[in-house]
C-alpha cells in the first residue's frame, strides 16, 4: 500500500489511508474487549458479565486518558515533525513518555486502593460487586502497560506512521483471545482470566511498541549528528554552538504545551466513557439483567464509534502537520473530505444495526438470560444506530480544533456535552427509565458538534501553533 504525505498528497486520499490503519487497529482492540464479554458471558455467565460491564466504564475512561494524552503529545509532535525541526520532535516525545510513565503509575495506584469505594459510589449490585472489584484490580495492576501502550500508539501516529500501532494490535488482539480461551474456559479462571489476558497481552504490546519507536526515532537526524561528521563540519566554526542544541530528554516547556492540548484531548477522547460512568448508578438501579444487556449495547457502540473517533484523530495530525508547514487553506480541503468520509461511514453502521441487532446481542447472552438483558440491549442499539453521524462531525470538527491547538471552544463544547449527557439521564430516568441513558447522547453529540463547528468557520484556529518554527 503506498505511503501518502499529509503535507503534499491529495487531502481525501492522504487523510482517508492514514485514519485506515487507525480504524483497524481500534477496531481489533475493541474486537477482543467485546470477545472478553462474549466469553464471560458465554462461559461463566450472566452475572459475570454484568461484573465486566461494572467496570468497563470506569477502565475505559483511563483508557482515553491515556489516549487523549497521546493526542496531547502528538499535536507538538506532528508540528515539529511539518516544520521539519527533528530534535525538539524527539525531545516531545521523550516528553511525553517520561510525563505519562510517572502519571499512569500514579493513576494504578489510585484506582487499585480506591477500586472497592469506586464501585460501591456507584451503586453496584450486590450480587455482582466482589467480581467487579476483583476484575478492577488486576487491570490497574497492569494500568501503566495499557496505558504506555496507547500513547506510544498516538506517537507513531504523530509521525505519520498508522502501520504499526496496527499490526501490533492485530498481534495483541489475537494473543488477548487465545489468553482468554486458556485461562478462562480451560483454567476455569472466570472474571479473572479476562482481566489477566488483556494485561499480558497489553504488556508485551507495549515493550515492542518502546522499542520499535526508539528505533524510529533514529531515521531522524538533528543538527549535531549531521554537524558532527568531518565531510560536513570542515572549516565551520558553529560545531560547538550546535553541540549545544542536542535533544534533551525532558522539557518542562514542551510539557506545558503538551498539557495545554492534552487536557481537553482526554475530556474529549473520553466524553462517552465519562458519561456513561456517571450515569452508571442510573442503569446499576435497574439490576444485573438490565446492567448485562446496556454492557452488551456499550461494546457494540464503542465499535461503532471506532472509524468516528479514528477520523478526528487523522484530522488532528493532518492540521498539526499542515498548520506546522504554513498551510491553513490544506486544512480546509481536508475537513471537506473527512465529512463526507464520516457521513459514508454512519450510513453503513445504520444499516448494519438495523439488520442485525438482534443477532449480536443474542451473541453477548447465554440462553436463559432474562429477557430484560435481552431487550434493554436491542432497543439500545436500536435507537443509537440513526445517530453516529453525529459523533462523526463532532470527532473531525474536534480534530481541527485541536490539531491547531485551539483548546478553548473546543474543551467548552465537550464539557458541555458531558453536562447534557449526566443531567438528561438523571433527570429523567424516573419517566422514561434506563433508555434516558442513552437518550441523551445524539443530544450531547449534536451540541458539541454545533458549538466547535461554529469556531472552525470563524477560522480563528489557523492562527494558532503550539511551536516555535525558529532555530
Amino acid at each position: 500500500m503506498k505511503k501518502y504525505s499529509m503535507l503534499t498528497d491529495s487531502p481525501g486520499k492522504s487523510l482517508f489511508f492514514f485514519a485506515l490503519p487507525m480504524i483497524l487497529g481500534n477496531l481489533f482492540q475493541q474486537f477482543y474487549s467485546t470477545v472478553d464479554s462474549i466469553i464471560v458471558g458465554q462461559f461463566v455467565g450472566e452475572e459475570a458479565l454484568a461484573a465486566v460491564g461494572a467496570s468497563y466504564s470506569l477502565t475505559t475512561v483511563f483508557i482515553m486518558i491515556a489516549i487523549g494524552g497521546g493526542i496531547g503529545a502528538s499535536v507538538i509532535t506532528s508540528q515539529y515533525l511539518g516544520a521539519g525541526i527533528y530534535r525538539k520532535m524527539k525531545t516531545s516525545v521523550y516528553t511525553a513518555l517520561i510525563s505519562f510513565l510517572t502519571v499512569s503509575v500514579l493513576l494504578g495506584m489510585f484506582g487499585l486502593f480506591f477500586s472497592k469505594s469506586i464501585l460501591t459510589a456507584l451503586h453496584t449490585p450486590e450480587n455482582i460487586l466482589v467480581d467487579a472489584i476483583l476484575y478492577l484490580k488486576i487491570y490497574f495492576i497492569g494500568l501503566p502497560f495499557l496505558f504506555m501502550y496507547n500513547i506510544l500508539s498516538s506517537i507513531f501516529n504523530a509521525l505519520g506512521n498508522s502501520r504499526t500501532p496496527l499490526y501490533l494490535l492485530i498481534f495483541s488482539s489475537l494473543f488477548n483471545i487465545v489468553m482468554d480461551l486458556v485461562l478462562v474456559r480451560g483454567f476455569g479462571f472466570g472474571i479473572a482470566g479476562a482481566a489477566i489476558a488483556t494485561v499480558i497481552a497489553q504488556g508485551i504490546s507495549a515493550v515492542i511498541s518502546f522499542l520499535l519507536l526508539m528505533r524510529c526515532l533514529d531515521k531522524y537526524k538533528d543538527e549535531t549528528e549531521v554537524y558532527d561528521n568531518p565531510a560536513i563540519t570542515a572549516g565551520m566554526e558553529m560545531v560547538g554552538a550546535v553541540q549545544k542544541e542536542k535533544s534533551v530528554f525532558f522539557d518542562g516547556q514542551m510539557l506545558g504545551n503538551m498539557i495545554k492540548v492534552a487536557i481537553p484531548s482526554m475530556l474529549q477522547q473520553s466524553i462517552v466513557s465519562v458519561g456513561m460512568l456517571l450515569v452508571q448508578s442510573v442503569v446499576n438501579g435497574f439490576g444485573s439483567s438490565v446492567l448485562a444487556g446496556y454492557t452488551a449495547g456499550m461494546r457494540i457502540e464503542s465499535i461503532c464509534i471506532v472509524p468516528m473517533i479514528a477520523s478526528g484523530n487523522a484530522v488532528s495530525t493532518f492540521t498539526a502537520q499542515n498548520l506546522g508547514a504554513g498551510e491553513p487553506e490544506r486544512v480546509k480541503k481536508g475537513y471537506l473530505a473527512a465529512v463526507k468520509m464520516v457521513a459514508s461511514f454512519a450510513v453503513f453502521i445504520c444499516l448494519a444495526l438495523v439488520m442485525f441487532h438482534e443477532s449480536i446481542i443474542s451473541s453477548f447472552l447465554e440462553e436463559g438470560s432474562d429477557a430484560a438483558a435481552f431487550e434493554t440491549g436491542n432497543a439500545y442499539l436500536s435507537f443509537i444506530a440513526f445517530f453516529f453521524v453525529f459523533i462523526g462531525l463532532k470527532a473531525i470538527t474536534d480534530g481541527v480544533l485541536r490539531g491547531a491547538g485551539d483548546v478553548i471552544v473546543f474543551t467548552l463544547a465537550n464539557l458541555i456535552n458531558l453536562g447534557i449527557r449526566v443531567a438528561f439521564a438523571f433527570s429523567f430516568a424516573s419517566v422514561l427509565g434506563v433508555q434516558a441513558v442513552w437518550f441523551a447522547v445524539p443530544i450531547g453529540w449534536t451540541a458539541n458538534y454545533l458549538i466547535s463547528f461554529v469556531r472552525f468557520l470563524s477560522g480563528k484556529w489557523s492562527s494558532k501553533k503550539l511551536i516555535k518554527t525558529e532555530e
